[in-house]
């Protein structure tokens, strides 16, 4: 995950723009990445322990938000990793700019590719390493594609004007629908006798039937398991799969999340200008941000809005999400100051990548199974049956945040930051 640096003093002309502010740190940027892994690490279950307390329409709403679509169709939680994907492009224009007017483009590829390679590296580690032996390991992986996508955002945005990134990110989108929509593909669909897959995930063990010796051809295709991307990470991506015979992360489904870097990266020039008030900055962001969710959701009629292959129309819709809540973060936090409320986001936003990986080292759901330490077995038996049956979930939940904002806090106060 890139550094978020202070703004730097100028950008360069190549870009068009006559110079951006003042450094400053856009504390509603840490603000607004802490909010994001809030819910990745464990608020969410705090929701979900809610509606098993109390169901009821509005905790029903809630806890749907919390989790993914199945395949087609948008929830709140399908906005959490294009999101980072998104700020990791917005704070990617402001260090790179820095390390480019200071150290020039040289070192600036230097701290790209570094970056890129150390935290593809670290995306092994997450996912398991050399726990088992080949071929159960996984390749690909959340971490795995942030680590792609700032590298190709981050070389793009040295070498490349803002015409050529913007040609890019519209070849980008259009290139996968097209291949999506006229390249043909077997129908790998399950037939007694096919190829059969063992995947282990979480625990559980599950065999796919795959006919790969299909010669019925297919385009155009949204259908799971049976599309393009699918189909390429079927025949050719080596290793376990996360979905058993195709990986959510795989290969052609990379290429449309490219674009969802260079969102943040359009994002982050706007930011960055000084040519721009403040209030014309919030103004873009809203704007564009309203019209990129309305055009995600027309063209989805077309191709479907679908987060586990990276549609070109879930990359609208997540990416006008992503300017309408960056707009409102920075109208808030920057502009009005209000800043109170969203410390602990800070926190949190501040130390992304350590947080994640504690959670990850600690193992199953990760703080939360700290807190059933803290607040398990009677704990938790008495609060159900003295409050009411599940309540102990919902505490358990609750020190589970509230461990991982201490630690997030206990972090910052220190002045302890991972970086690459």
């Amino acid at each position: 995950m890139p550094e978020t640096a202070s703004q730097p003093a100028a950008a360069p002309e190549r870009r068009g723009d006559p110079g951006a502010p003042e450094s400053r740190r856009l504390m509603s940027l840490d603000a607004l990445r802490g909010f994001d892994m809030f819910w990745i690490l464990g608020a969410d279950s705090f929701v979900y322990a809610l509606h098993e307390t109390s169901r009821n329409p509005v905790t029903k709403f809630l806890a749907t938000q919390l989790d993914h679509a199945e395949w087609e169709g948008f929830h709140f939680y399908d906005l959490i990793f294009p999101l980072f994907v998104f700020i990791m492009g917005v704070s990617t224009v402001f260090s790179l700019t820095k390390i480019i007017e200071h150290e020039g483009r040289a070192a600036a590829v230097k701290r790209v590719l570094k970056r890129g390679i150390l935290l593809f590296i670290v995306a092994l580690i997450y996912s398991g390493g050399f726990t088992n032996p080949w071929p159960d390991m996984r390749l690909m992986g959340v971490l795995n594609r942030i680590a792609l996508c700032y590298t190709f955002g981050g070389l793009l945005f040295i070498f490349c004007n803002r015409r050529v990134l913007a040609a890019v990110a519209v070849g980008l989108l259009l290139g996968y629908w097209a291949l999506l929509e006229f390249v043909p593909f077997p129908d790998v669909r399950p037939v007694p006798g096919g190829d059969a897959v063992i995947t282990k995930e979480s625990g559980f063990t599950s065999v796919s039937q795959l006919n790969m010796a299909s010669t019925n051809m297919l385009r155009g295709s949204y259908i799971q398991g049976v599309n393009l991307t699918d189909y390429l990470d079927q025949k050719y991506l080596p290793a376990r799969k996360y979905d058993g015979t195709y990986d959510p992360e795989g290969f052609l489904s990379t290429l449309p999340a490219f674009a969802t870097g260079l969102l943040g990266i359009f994002a982050g020039l706007l930011m960055q200008s000084k040519s721009v008030s403040d209030e014309k900055k919030v103004g873009w962001l809203l704007g564009a941000g309203a019209a990129g969710v309305a055009l995600g959701f027309l063209w989805g009629l077309e191709m479907p809005v679908i987060k586990k292959i990276w549609t070109s129309s879930y990359v609208l819709v997540a990416g006008g999400y992503s300017a309408l809540l960056l707009g409102a973060f920075y109208w808030i936090v920057d502009m009005k100051k209000w800043r109170t409320w969203c410390q602990p986001f800070v926190w949190i936003g501040m130390n992304p990548i350590t947080l994640y990986l504690t959670s990850n080292f600690l193992g199953g759901l990760g703080f939360e199974r700290l807190a059933r330490r803290l607040a398990g077995g009677s704990v938790k038996n008495f609060f159900d049956a003295h409050v009411t049956q599940g309540f102990g979930g919902v505490v358990i939940s609750a020190v589970a945040v509230a461990l991982f904002i201490w630690f997030a806090h206990f972090l910052y106060r220190r002045k302890i930051f991972l970086r690459f």
